[in-house]
């Protein structure tokens, strides 16, 4: 058994829904258009919160894209 408590767990989409307060298809979007660290595991989307905490603070999650001017 790990009994390394300083391990992350991963986070499921609905538990990243409520962090972020956004809609799926905002985060999907953002996993798909900006980076958003995401991982697929089978057919779940699974986050690390601090991986997610970091992107959001690099100013990535509010970088414009040429789509979005037009």
């Amino acid at each position: 058994m790990n009994n390394d408590t300083n391990t992350e767990k991963w986070k499921s989409m609905p538990d990243l829904l409520d962090y972020l307060d956004m809609s799926r298809e905002a985060v999907l979007e953002a996993i798909a258009k900006r980076g958003m660290p995401a991982h697929k595991v089978g057919r779940l989307w699974k986050f690390k919160f601090s991986e997610v905490d970091e992107w959001i603070k690099s100013g990535k999650a509010g970088a414009k894209l040429e789509d979005d001017e037009k």
